[in-house]
Parts: C-alpha cells; structure tokens; sequence
C-alpha cells in the first residue's frame, strides 16, 4: 500500500513540475493597430493600394479586411488576409471601401482599426 502511495506522489509531482514549459502570452487586448497608409477617406487615382499599419510588439499576426463600400453595408469583403507583415498591396476597381486591421497572438487579438478610402480613375 505504501508503495503505491509513494509512486502515485512520484506520478503527481512530476506532472506538476513539468508545467514550467508553458509560456505566458502577452495579452494584447487592450492596445489599438495604429493605421499608416492609405489615410483615412483618402481619394486615390490608382487602383493599387498599399495598406501599412504599425507594429504592435507582442503580436504574431496581423489581420486586414477590406469591404465594399463599408463594413456596415458591405456588398463584399474584396480582401480577408492573415500576415505576419505591416504592409499588404492589392488592385482594386472604382469604390469606395472601408479597411481594417486588428493584431493577434496565440490567445489575445485587439478591436480592428478602421479608415475607409475611394478610388476614383481619371478619365
């Protein structure tokens, strides 16, 4: 009986000392994606837009949506993308479009940021 009490503590305590691998993860909730470029309700000529965004330092990934013509009344998400990068480029047609971003990490993601832009193509 003793011994099987010894190797159920031996088994349990173990367990509980092999915990220390778990990683904290920083929770990132609270910080707000800070938008670069395009600005908000720019009027570009080009039908190629480069986003950016700030880096937020303990997150993984980023991801920025883009709908037409907003998020509230959107026809369409024209762009649903995850990266670990602050800048994405993509062609779009005449519009108006809202775009947004919000960072995540392995257990935390912060509210999306949104600016909305239009392209309008000279004729």
């Amino acid at each position: 009986m003793k011994a099987q009490f010894l190797i159920i503590i031996l088994i349990a305590s173990t367990m509980l000392t092999g915990c220390e691998d778990i990683i904290e993860v920083d929770n990132i909730s609270e910080e707000r994606v800070k938008l670069l470029a395009p600005a908000d309700d720019v009027i570009s000529n080009s039908t190629t837009i480069s986003f950016s965004w700030e880096m937020i330092e303990e997150a993984d990934a980023y991801q920025l949506q883009v709908a037409k013509p907003s998020f509230e009344e959107a026809i369409e998400i024209v762009t649903d993308t995850t990266s670990s990068s602050t800048r994405y480029s993509e062609t779009y047609s005449e519009g108006n479009f809202e775009w947004r971003v919000k960072a995540l990490n392995s257990a935390y993601e912060t509210e999306y940021t949104t600016h909305s832009f239009s392209i309008v193509q000279e004729e």
